[in-house]
């Protein structure tokens, strides 16, 4: 079986979780931890401050928030140990608790790599969405979890795009009819959805849900805010 390819930081930083703790040594952007309802958390589990992030794969809004962020909060803000990230799945249709179950597919410390991968390639991949004929549409949306969620990697090529990101097709469909994550995601979702949450990209600071913020610019801002005071 072909096993996930992982960046060598990313693996440094798994091996110094799982021998007991997180150091500077390697860098924060390699410190990975769990968060509640099985989140993951990028960065100083005791940063100054946490951004949380809900987001959904087939947002557009998301798919942009990713692209214009990562630079500035992996090189940037988590590298300095102040900031850590933690992101929450928004699940808005079939399709995207697909996705978000292929996001969870793997090694936990593969997770950032493919959650931000189909968030940067979103605009390739999402396209039969717009397209879609009524017998497809019925396949997302009708049968057991395993059929559905075939039926959905099949339409937009996702078992494609999961082998580049080196999961072959034999443990990604394992992925695909595992109705634990299924179920843990959707209960992130749902209880999201319970807040008030329903329009991803959405953030809180610290636990503070932040109204109205929903891109880049306007979150950069009350970081820069948060971190300026004493």
């Amino acid at each position: 079986m072909q096993r996930p390819r992982l960046s060598l930081v990313v693996l440094a930083g798994a091996a110094l979780l799982l021998c007991g703790g997180v150091t500077r040594t390697v860098g924060w952007n390699s410190a990975l931890s769990s968060g509640p309802q099985g989140s993951h958390v990028i960065g100083n589990p005791q940063a100054r401050l946490r951004i949380t992030i809900w987001s959904s794969y087939t947002s557009a809004e998301s798919a942009r928030f990713a692209v214009e962020s990562e630079g500035p909060l992996r090189l940037g803000m988590i590298s300095s140990g102040k900031v850590a990230i933690e992101v929450r799945h928004l699940v808005r249709s079939p399709v995207d608790l697909t996705v978000a179950m292929l996001a969870e597919c793997g090694a936990d410390a593969g997770f950032f790599l493919r959650h931000t991968g189909f968030l940067r390639r979103q605009p390739r991949w999402i396209v039969p969405l717009a397209h879609a004929s009524g017998a497809q549409q019925q396949r997302w949306r009708y049968g057991t979890l395993a059929q559905r969620n075939r039926a959905i990697a099949r339409d937009f090529r996702l078992y494609d795009l999961m082998e580049g990101m080196g999961v072959d097709r034999a443990v990604t469909d394992r992925c695909l009819t595992d109705p634990r994550a299924a179920q843990r995601i959707t209960a992130q979702s749902d209880a999201a959805l319970a807040a008030g949450l329903d329009k991803p990209p959405a953030f809180a600071l610290n636990g503070a849900v932040q109204e109205g913020v929903s891109t880049w610019p306007q979150l950069n801002a009350l970081i820069d805010k948060s971190l300026e005071k004493p």
